[in-house]
């Protein structure tokens, strides 16, 4: 079976609808899958619900989805950085499910290895508990997390083979795996196509029986905040 194609509107083509669940790797700016969130932007599909650690920042990563207003409700962790998300979450244009960052990322892992829910304790007492199934376990209380299960996952990787196997440079790793494994069909940017045998197979991050499409490009590496130590005196 071919995956690999020759542009991220292609690598696309024929999965997109309005109402879809999109599962999102990245973190901050970091491992984002820029050139996908570019071609969903371009295709105009809309009342989107996007599972992902955070929104991109104003006009660059998911954010450029806020910016046409294609995203109904984010599945996150963290909302800073973005003015416009806070916007519309404030004025009610946008629905937001907060999820703590280890729930997020074992509710996308708990969707790809097919367990519907699972019982945890972050939470317990406070609003992300409201409206949730409690269970004790030896005395302990534990909220019920549903597993996700997402219409598209759209992941960002540094290497891959041919039959999809990935591979994610350092941090970019992030919520990559988790959210490629959790998609009915996933879709992978990369910036490196390698021989097929080329990939040492314990350096394998992500397994291409997850993957359904790949595509290479150029990608934008952006700094989110740039801190830099003042100069000593010499």
């Amino acid at each position: 079976m071919k995956k690999v194609y020759d542009s991220a509107d292609a690598a696309l083509d024929g999965i997109l609808k309005d109402g879809m669940l999109i599962a999102a790797g990245g973190f901050g700016l970091c491992g984002i899958p820029e050139l996908l969130i570019d071609a969903i932007v371009k295709s105009g599909v809309k009342n989107l619900t996007v599972a992902s650690n955070n929104c991109g920042v104003d006009g660059f990563g998911l954010g450029k989805l806020l910016d046409t207003k294609q995203i109904s409700k984010m599945m996150s962790s963290y909302v800073g950085e973005n003015a416009e998300f806070m916007r519309q979450y404030l004025s009610g244009e946008l629905e937001l499910e907060f999820n703590p960052q280890g729930t997020l990322a074992e509710r996308m892992r708990a969707g790809g290895c097919g367990i519907p829910g699972f019982y945890t304790k972050t939470g317990v007492g406070t609003v992300i508990a409201e409206g949730k199934e409690v269970m004790q376990f030896d005395g302990e209380d534990y909220i019920l997390e549903r597993g996700i299960f997402a219409d598209l996952s759209i992941v960002k990787a540094w290497k891959a083979d041919d039959t999809g196997n990935l591979v994610f440079r350092k941090t970019a790793r992030n919520f990559n795996p988790p959210a490629a494994m959790c998609g009915k069909i996933c879709v992978a940017e990369v910036e490196e196509i390698v021989p097929r045998g080329e990939l040492d197979p314990d350096m394998i991050h992500l397994p291409g029986i997850y993957v359904h499409r790949i595509v290479q490009g150029e990608h934008e590496k952006r700094i989110e905040q740039r801190t830099v130590r003042k100069r000593e005196e010499a």
